[in-house]
């Protein structure tokens, strides 16, 4: 597998610095379109008309060199994953899920998880950080690792559809990051992998989104909670089933 790198968190951050408002959008699709009909950059969770969290948020991920993190990140990737086929290029996308009207946390995820299909047929793997979380150089590694051990997973074994499939799917990408974070208290662990005993061959959008995300997750998109903690199916995955 060949991978490139590709820095974008500095092409973000000028964006933020044109008026919020139509000069903003339109420079926003030029940037992510080269003004033609293709994909050019892949900015589509990035939250164009996002308020004054979204510069301060950027300044602190090029305050700790994260674009540079991410290429060392790659370089590591590409050693370990050199027998595999295909190339790709790798950035960091940062999306609000924080103030972004039209960015649910738990839907966007589950899409950036589990639905980058067309993503990887453009050679794209965008590693998307999250302005509701804060970043460190280890978790910035993390989730750009993640994100290509995530495709690799996908081009062995093609999109996962049922719950069990995510779930392993998940446990290879976090494997790959050494990630051990989401985590449950031992009877927790315990409680969520007995609950989803019944539920590894659901392939329905409200389960999984409850059985992966949790009951307040289940709740904000008007599903029908399981009895789990927050991201218990995640974790399950980290924990390695």
């Amino acid at each position: 597998m060949t991978l490139e790198y590709v820095p974008l968190l500095k092409v973000q951050r000028g964006l933020y610095n044109l008026p919020r408002g139509i000069e903003r959008f339109r420079e926003y699709i030029q940037t992510m379109t080269g003004g033609g009909d293709e994909l050019k950059l892949p900015l589509v969770a990035m939250n164009p008309m996002g308020k004054d969290h979204l510069p301060p948020f950027l300044d602190h991920l090029l305050a700790i060199d994260a674009d540079d993190v991410g290429a060392r990140a790659l370089a590591d990737a590409s050693s370990a994953l050199a027998e595999e086929p295909g190339d790709y290029r790798a950035c960091l996308v940062v999306s609000d899920d924080l103030k972004g009207g039209w960015t649910n946390r738990y839907a966007s995820e589950f899409s950036y998880r589990f639905e980058q299909r067309a993503m990887y047929r453009r050679a794209w793997l965008p590693a998307i950080l999250w302005t509701s979380d804060t970043y460190d150089v280890a978790l910035v590694r993390e989730e750009v690792l993640q994100c290509v051990y995530r495709a690799v997973h996908v081009q062995r074994h093609g999109a996962a559809r049922t719950l069990r499939e995510m779930l392993t799917q998940e446990n290879y990408a976090m494997r790959g990051a050494r990630s051990t974070a989401p985590r449950l208290e031992e009877d927790d662990l315990a409680y969520t992998r007995e609950v989803l005993r019944e539920y590894m061959s659901a392939t329905d959008h409200a389960t999984l989104i409850a059985a992966l995300f949790g009951d307040a997750a289940a709740r904000e998109l008007g599903y029908q909670p399981l009895g789990l903690s927050p991201r218990a199916g995640l974790a399950l995955a980290a924990a390695g089933l």
